[in-house]
């Protein structure tokens, strides 16, 4: 089954990027999806679709729902970490082709930064039984691990890991509303605190509040509403494992399985692609994800990431609006991939902006490298 083409993005909404100190979770929520209902011209009485999931709020889709005033013909709220909104796009487009649902509503919202003040731990009632005894450091170090692997199996070194956090930086740099934009050296990452060898708190996404918010619609109706919209060309998602110790090979991914299906739904490849918004959770997740995804073999990204490659001026955008790593991490970040994806097509990024893009990834990461969702986006020229 295929749902290329037949349901539209057609508007995204942010809401308290950074710090939103005295608002809940829930009100960046509801606060983002108003801005993105706004924008597609539609109101909380056209949303029969609600999609949401969340750290700091086990029933998100029942509390958002009572607080926007509505009730949804279908909900869905499946939590597989950061990736859960991008997973989302699945469920939506197959409700909304069935015709079961008319207006989908995928929202996240989390003052992870005002009220948690660090990462989250997986919660008491979810021990990672077979780890928890040698005392990691959630999720920081199954992380490392991984960065330690593909520095031993590929020569990777710790000036390419900080290339990755760098280009995200030069981005942020150009982006009005990312948290972090000031500048960053190779040796100020290889200098910042170490969190876990090899990985020092530059290596680390950012600790933020923020929301955000996609509208989703039939094809044929979003060509009505007010913005241009943007293709769910195609989607994949999978999960090999939770713990970091049953992970088959610890430098690769589920993402090499995603990619290669959403790309092939989308009829389109790799050499396609524009923008790419991949979960930078930590440096070397840029780096597996390239791999991952088909756009470079194993052990080839870091090089080009050094080189400047994923950078502004460089011949592959990546994580145009900063990232995890500079721009906005609130615990989870799959629904900034979504919504970056589609301002970037819809050529409303500013300086930024990169020109011409017609096609985009959003990919999503959950867990310690668990959970992998990969969905491809166009404009009305790739249908």
């Amino acid at each position: 089954m295929s749902f290329r083409g037949k349901v539209a993005a057609v508007g995204t909404g942010l809401a308290g990027i950074g710090e939103a100190p005295g608002l809940t979770q829930i009100d960046l929520t509801v606060i983002a999806a108003k801005q993105a209902l706004d924008e597609a011209g539609l109101g909380f009485g056209d949303v029969d679709g609600l999609f949401a999931a969340n750290l700091q709020n086990i029933f998100a889709p029942l509390n958002v729902g009572e607080y926007l005033g509505i009730r949804p013909k279908l909900s869905e709220g499946t939590q597989i970490g950061g990736s859960s909104p991008v997973a989302h796009l699945i469920w939506a487009a197959l409700a909304l082709d069935a015709g079961l649902i008319d207006t989908a509503l995928i929202c996240y919202g989390s003052t992870q930064r005002t009220v948690a003040g660090k990462l989250l731990s997986p919660s008491t009632s979810e021990p990672l039984i077979y780890e928890q005894p040698f005392g990691p450091r959630y999720p920081i170090s199954s992380y490392a691990l991984n960065a330690s692997r593909h520095m031993y199996e590929y020569g990777t070194t710790r000036e390419q890991l900080a290339s990755v956090a760098i280009s995200a930086r030069q981005w942020a740099a150009k982006n009005p509303d990312a948290f972090m934009r000031g500048p960053l050296s190779v040796d100020d990452v290889l200098g910042a605190r170490m969190v876990a060898d090899p990985l020092t708190v530059r290596d680390c996404c950012l600790v933020t509040d923020g929301a955000g918010a996609v509208v989703l619609t039939r094809s044929d109706r979003a060509r009505d509403l007010v913005k241009k919209p943007v293709y769910l060309l195609g989607a994949a998602m999978a999960h090999w494992h939770r713990q970091i110790s049953q992970m088959p090979d610890l430098t690769v991914t589920c993402a090499s399985e995603t990619g290669p299906r959403a790309f092939e739904m989308a009829k389109l490849g790799p050499a396609d692609m524009d923008v790419l918004e991949l979960y930078d959770a930590f440096t070397i997740n840029t780096i597996m994800f390239l791999e991952d995804l088909g756009f470079f073999a194993k052990g080839e990204a870091a090089g080009f990431i050094a080189e400047g490659g994923i950078a502004p001026g460089g011949s592959l955008p990546v994580n145009t609006n900063g990232g995890g790593l500079s721009c906005v991490h609130p615990g989870m970040y799959g629904i900034f991939t979504v919504i970056e994806a589609i301002q970037q097509i819809r050529s409303q990024c500013g300086e930024r902006q990169i020109d011409g893009a017609k096609t985009a990834v959003s990919h999503g990461n959950g867990g310690h490298f668990s959970s992998q969702v990969t969905a491809i986006w166009g404009d009305g020229e790739t249908l």
